[in-house]
């Protein structure tokens, strides 16, 4: 069973569902869609620490990824399916997971899972996501989840962002821990991709930040897997009048009642 969370309004996007290979619920969060990736990115520059995170002193993040998660439709349909997961499949462990903005929200919904649910059993992996709090907060973040992959790819522009200052590291971002580098060494007369293993500090020099950091397709290419969207709209969300259920548009968009019940979600098998 697939479950596809939407909130309209803020174009937001999550699935959930189990994985009997591996024995563990699954979370996804979908990022940036391309055609506003390029202002999203601009808009990264300038974004502040202006987010007290509850229960953590000193931990500070950014308002709009916490807002993204905390206070849209987005976290109380993901708890609601975990427990309806858990009823059915026992006490499994939770993987979330996301790419770019989903990443951000990804780690903020298994903090939160740690935190507030009490979860014991979570693990996390993202994939291109920007820095969402300050020193404190990473540290903090990694007490409570230890079980953390974030990735990175060679020049990837939004791993870089918000900026992180070595000169002021306590009073800027700062990513947790732990990075995972992937980049082409050269090996003989071809290059190879290395997934090179960061130190526990967030920051490390020797991996994505002893580059330069100015590619979206770098963004966009993991793995060799392509993650912009085809789509020709910003959000390939709409509601639509006359419609009960979903159903797919003749433009490719997801349209959806003009009044959705207050938890959206659909179930697919």
């Amino acid at each position: 069973m697939v479950e596809v969370i939407v909130d309209i309004a803020y174009c937001l996007e999550a699935f959930i569902g189990v994985d009997h290979n591996l024995k563990a619920i699954i979370i996804a969060f979908r990022g940036t869609h391309m055609l506003s990736l390029r202002n999203w990115i601009e808009d990264l520059l300038l974004i502040k620490l202006d987010q007290d995170y509850p229960s953590l002193p000193g931990a500070k993040v950014h308002s709009g990824f916490y807002i993204a998660y905390h206070n849209t439709r987005l976290r109380p349909a993901i708890l609601s399916a975990i427990l309806k997961l858990k009823n059915t499949y026992g006490n499994i462990c939770i993987i979330v997971t996301g790419h770019s903005l989903g990443g951000a929200l990804a780690s903020f919904c298994a903090l939160d899972l740690v935190i507030n649910s009490g979860e014991k059993d979570v693990q996390l992996m993202t994939f291109g996501q920007p820095r969402i709090g300050n020193a404190v907060f990473a540290t903090s973040f990694n007490e409570y989840m230890p079980k953390v992959i974030r990735m990175t790819h060679q020049n990837d522009s939004v791993p870089h962002l918000p900026p992180y200052s070595s000169v002021f590291p306590k009073t800027t971002f700062h990513h947790f821990s732990r990075e995972v580098w992937l980049h082409k060494e050269e090996v003989g007369n071809d290059k190879q991709l290395v997934e090179q293993i960061c130190d526990d500090s967030g920051e490390d020099p020797t991996c994505s930040r002893s580059v330069s950091g100015n590619s979206i397709p770098d963004h966009l290419d993991y793995y060799g897997i392509e993650l912009s969207s085809d789509g020709s709209s910003i959000c390939q969300l709409k509601s639509t009048d006359g419609i009960e259920e979903y159903n797919e548009g003749v433009e490719g968009n997801i349209e959806l009642p003009r009044n959705p019940n207050p938890t959206l979600f659909w179930q697919s098998s």
